[in-house]
């Protein structure tokens, strides 16, 4: 038909994909911190789980209760309660840290996961991805400026979250090997409000006015940003998409300034282009490795210093 609108090109729709999901979560990261003021982080970090149930629930009306037959509930139950001390961790670090500063040191994650692949899986790291992995923790020293007056003991717990995430990474990788991903997020959903609530109700004041908007904006933006971030994944490459969500930097760094009156330090910016690099090139090397291995072709082997 003349005139159709021609299908963008699904490497273009990835990086859309991408994009938008790292403004949905740069934004669940505003809203974080906006419902802080009047809310303990804790009781966030519920309303996120709470409403992302709510969003996962139309799993089990597509799929019926067999979604939620299952071999492996303690690793279910391990999974969720590693997760759930990095969420915990990482809300507290939005609410406490400056956001550009929390959200940097969050893009340690790959780092420690490479580290976690290694040492869990058994995964073969050879000398080129191990140095990526020592460059990316020098931007993560360029940030947090250990033995300086510019260091705060709350930049490890940002850091700590992101130990904990590349945990949570790693099992999910056991568990997709024989489980569906909406068995997975299902089962975390369901386990992660109850998790999150008793420390909730340690802390618990009922949010009023417009901080319901925040915590609520909290849950929507956290799932809609991972809705986009796995369709994106299915369409694109590791490699290419990676880049794309340092973005969530200057996105929080300007609500930051706007919002907060917060400056973005140029330690901070060092740090987390140092770490962008490092990331960049592990995501490069694992997908031509998994390039090789895919096409079985004789140079499927890693080479030397990979």
């Amino acid at each position: 038909m003349a005139g159709a609108r021609q299908p963008l090109p699904v490497p273009l729709r990835a990086a859309l994909l991408m994009l938008g999901s790292t403004a949905l979560f740069g934004m669940m990261a505003v809203a974080i911190r906006l419902a802080s003021a009047h809310l303990h982080t804790f009781e966030i970090a519920f309303f996120r789980n709470f409403f992302g149930l709510m969003a996962a629930l139309p799993l089990l009306l597509r799929h019926g209760p067999g979604l939620l037959r299952t071999q492996h509930f303690p690793r279910y139950l391990f999974r969720c309660m590693v997760g759930i001390c990095s969420m915990l961790a990482g809300f507290w670090a939005i609410g406490h840290l400056p956001l550009a500063q929390a959200i940097s040191l969050s893009y340690s994650t790959p780092l420690f996961a490479t580290i976690a692949a290694a040492a869990l899986l058994g995964e073969r790291v050879r000398a080129r991805r191990w140095a990526a992995v020592v460059l990316g923790f020098v931007g993560v020293l360029v940030i947090v400026r250990p033995g300086t007056t510019g260091f705060s003991e709350g930049a490890m717990v940002a850091v700590l979250a992101a130990l904990l995430s590349a945990i949570v990474a790693i099992q999910i990788k056991q568990l997709s090997a024989t489980e569906p991903a909406d068995r997975i997020v299902i089962w975390t959903t369901l386990l992660w409000v109850p998790m999150s609530l008793v420390p909730a109700l340690g802390v618990w004041t009922w949010p009023q006015g417009i901080t319901w908007l925040w915590v609520v904006a909290a849950g929507v933006f956290g799932t809609g940003g991972h809705m986009l971030w796995t369709r994106a994944l299915k369409l694109g490459e590791v490699s290419a998409l990676t880049p794309i969500g340092f973005m969530q930097l200057p996105i929080v760094a300007v609500f930051g300034w706007l919002l907060f009156g917060e400056s973005l330090d140029r330690w901070t910016v060092l740090g987390a282009l140092v770490i962008l690099a490092a990331n960049a090139y592990i995501a490069h090397r694992e997908a031509v490795l998994a390039r090789r291995a895919a096409t079985g072709s004789p140079s499927t082997a890693a080479k030397p210093g990979e």
